[in-house]
């Protein structure tokens, strides 16, 4: 039945005036009974809350969390300045870094064609502000929040039905109300909310049809920091609290939006079962319809408004089976949920170890391909990706290879990799694959090649405009880098963050010269913020200047005519955004397009581009600098004889850790192959320290392709050092294997 709606806004104060008498008589029964009849029932609550159109004729427009609004009432003032007042120190010092560092990049919105902020603002009927001081009020005593706990258990199996077998939004959008008016409740991380109530009315707000969803999501883009976190964190509670697969927190730049997913029943497939399954998307990766709804795209954010980092949920990232949820993702995703759907919330180490299971499955499945045209051709074709090669001719026997692979039949770059180096003996179990890509990117970022250029300040590569190698150059160096993902390498490239948002199909825009081209940067940000007379004073024309390979000056026009078109204050954002196009986008377009085919060639049905964000590309391709070597120790094990507290090993460790940042990076080198950390640091690199005999002049090797050190039990810690030290000094083409 229809409860006659009583929390009007313009009457909240009937609220205060119960619950001073209820305090009065020591008897909250009345209110007690009050809540539950209105937050019980979904028509109460629909009605309640209501924005009351006659004293407010321009809420339209406005929200109570967006700039433009201002308190009218007394009353108002004193909520809105006490709520200023009790700000977090850190929002406040986060919002005021953001804004200094948005003031380029909101100057340059509409020049830039940044796509970030693009939900505008919604109007709803219910009062915000209204419900939150209820909420504020009564939610200091223990017996309402009681209320309000057992009215939303009662509530949320009537909105459950409403939403599955009727169209109660289409009808009346307003329904959408509910949702808002519980979400305010400041209580909802209780382990009472989290245990009886928060599950279910989750399961229901998943059941909202789309547009309701993209509603929720524009509403809640207007929020306040403060707001959008509580939210947040009560979400993340309720994945740890319960360890349910009930979630899907979607974070937009200044946004975010919570639909849910209903718990999955347990799979019986295992990876061994899914070898057999056919490949999926095979039409690029999967597109979000939500993303799709807003016109946004969750991994397009630069800045969002609450770090990336705080939407990871370690506690799920430390328990979630990668294998069963990597299942639910590559077989079913419609009728099975995975957290790989939601990439925000997993790490960057555990979205890996799933991009891992899928580049494997797809190297099972081309070698069962090729089996399979063996047995029907009669031919005998080669299962995996051989590369042969001579050292002294490796850009060359490198280049012819795999071109002839990338025309005949581009399939075959996804087969396991082995190199084999002409005329030297050794089966590649990984580690001579890592020396075959550090020979090739040494040779092609050789500045005498000419086809990158090297900017000292950044210590940064950047593609070489007036390059005169051909384009089969640089569709080699994106193969290498597919190729290295495809095959767990780590590379030691050194590119500015651009290079991986053009990888992800992103245009290079203003932002991002601050570390590409820094001092370009800078001077563009002078044109911006230049209050004189930028046309009398600087002079500069819509044509630029730059210099040819030879060092001849040439010139381009940004604009037909450039050079008769002067910038001044009206057109400065206009030469900016032309400017940075040309220099990110339009003078490396060939080499660039080169080069991204290259990487795509391998990586094209990966889900690589739905799972991570650029700086997270960077860290699959690169590593991580961070070297924790105690880590390394805690998880580093031991064989011939040796075990952790052996003199000898304590020793060992004694010496690395004296060892300067240097050094260890040599020694990084030495045992396996690269200088940097795997994702997740130096603790998920497996490494072994085997005894390699007595005492002896001898120094210490290693098999690059196990991570595994051997090492001579020496008679002392001096001798140990020695030999060490030499070793990984003199280690380049010698002691790896």
């Amino acid at each position: 039945r229809r409860h006659k709606p009583f929390l009007h806004s313009c009457y909240s104060i009937k609220v205060y005036e119960i619950l001073s008498i209820c305090e009065g008589k020591k008897d909250y029964s009345p209110l007690i009974r009050v809540i539950g009849r209105i937050f019980s029932s979904a028509d109460g609550l629909v009605q309640s809350f209501r924005k009351d159109e006659e004293q407010h004729p321009n809420t339209k427009e406005q929200h109570p969390n967006t700039k433009e609004q201002h308190p009218n009432t007394k009353e108002q003032r004193k909520t809105h300045q006490a709520k200023d007042e009790d700000k977090d120190e850190d929002d406040k010092e986060r919002t005021t870094a953001m804004e200094q560092e948005s003031e380029a990049s909101a100057s340059m919105e509409g020049a830039t064609g940044s796509t970030e902020n693009r939900l505008g603002p919604v109007e709803v009927s219910v009062d915000i502000e209204a419900v939150r001081r209820v909420y504020d009020r009564l939610l200091s005593n223990e017996k309402m929040e009681s209320a309000f706990l057992n009215a939303l258990v009662y509530l949320t199996p009537n909105v459950e039905l409403d939403l599955t077998y009727l169209d109660v939004y289409d009808t009346n959008p307003d329904y959408l109300n509910i949702f808002i008016i519980v979400m305010e409740n400041s209580s909802l991380h209780s382990p009472e909310y989290l245990e009886m109530a928060m599950p279910l009315f989750c399961k229901c707000m998943s059941k909202l049809p789309l547009p309701a969803l993209a509603k929720l999501t524009r509403l809640w883009s207007q929020y306040s920091v403060e707001h959008i976190r509580r939210m947040m964190e009560t979400f993340q509670q309720l994945i740890t609290y319960t360890n349910t697969q009930l979630l899907s927190v979607v974070t937009f730049t200044f946004n975010v939006l919570c639909t849910f997913e209903e718990e999955p029943p347990s799979s019986e497939l295992t990876l061994q079962e899914l070898l057999g399954e056919e490949r999926r998307n095979k039409n690029g990766p999967r597109v979000d319809p939500l993303e799709k709804e807003l016109g946004v795209r969750t991994l397009d954010c630069r800045r969002p408004l609450i770090p990336f980092e705080e939407f990871v949920n370690e506690p799920l990232n430390n328990v979630l089976e990668m294998d069963k949820d990597f299942t639910f993702f590559k077989v079913d995703s419609e009728s099975k949920f995975s957290f790989q759907s939601c990439p925000f919330i997993l790490n960057a180490c555990t979205k890996s170890l799933g991009l891992y299971y899928d580049n494997r499955i797809s190297m099972y499945s081309e070698r069962r391909i090729t089996a399979l045209y063996s047995l029907v051709q009669g031919q005998q074709l080669n299962p995996y990706l051989r590369l042969k090669v001579r050292r002294d001719h490796i850009i060359d026997d490198a280049l012819v290879r795999l071109e002839m692979i990338a025309m005949e039949n581009p399939a075959d770059l996804r087969k396991q990799l082995f190199v084999e180096f002409e005329g030297e003996q050794g089966v590649d179990e990984g580690g001579v694959s890592k020396e075959f890509f550090q020979l090739v990117l040494e040779e092609m970022f050789n500045p005498d090649i000419g086809m990158f250029t090297y900017d000292e300040s950044t210590k940064l590569f950047w593609f070489n405009p007036p390059s005169l190698e051909n384009e089969a150059q640089f569709t080699l160096i994106g193969i290498v880098l597919g190729l290295a993902i495809y095959n767990n390498c780590i590379l030691d490239v050194h590119f500015p963050m651009v290079v991986y948002r053009k990888l992800m199909g992103k245009k290079g825009t203003y932002l991002d010269l601050a570390d590409s081209h820094p001092v370009q940067y800078q001077s563009l940000k002078e044109l911006l913020d230049y209050e004189g007379d930028v046309e009398e004073d600087m002079m500069i024309t819509f044509q630029i200047s730059q210099t040819d390979l030879f060092g001849d000056p040439i010139t381009y026009d940004l604009k037909e005519n450039g050079d008769k078109i002067p910038v001044s204050v009206d057109n400065r954002k206009e030469f900016v955004s032309l400017y940075s196009d040309y220099i990110l986008n339009k003078s490396v377009e060939r080499q660039f397009k080169a080069f991204r085919r290259g990487f795509q060639m391998v990586t094209n049905e990966s889900p690589l581009k739905c799972l991570f964000r650029p700086e997270e590309v960077e860290l699959l391709i690169c590593g991580s600098r961070n070297l924790d070597f105690h880590a390394l120790e805690e998880t580093t094990e031991y064989d011939g004889g040796y075990n952790k507290d052996c003199r000898i090993i304590k020793d060992f460790w004694e010496t690395v850790h004296s060892f300067g940042e240097e050094d260890k990076r040599l020694f990084l080198q030495f045992t396996t192959g690269t200088d940097r950390a795997p994702v997740g640091g130096l603790g998920k690199l497996k490494m072994i320290i085997a005894k390699n005999g007595p005492d002896t002049d001898r120094l210490p090797t290693s098999h690059t392709c196990f991570n595994a050190l051997l090492l001579p039990e020496y008679d002392s810690k001096e001798k140990l050092k020695e030999r060490l030290l030499k070793a990984i000094t003199y280690a380049k083409g010698f002691g790896m294997l």
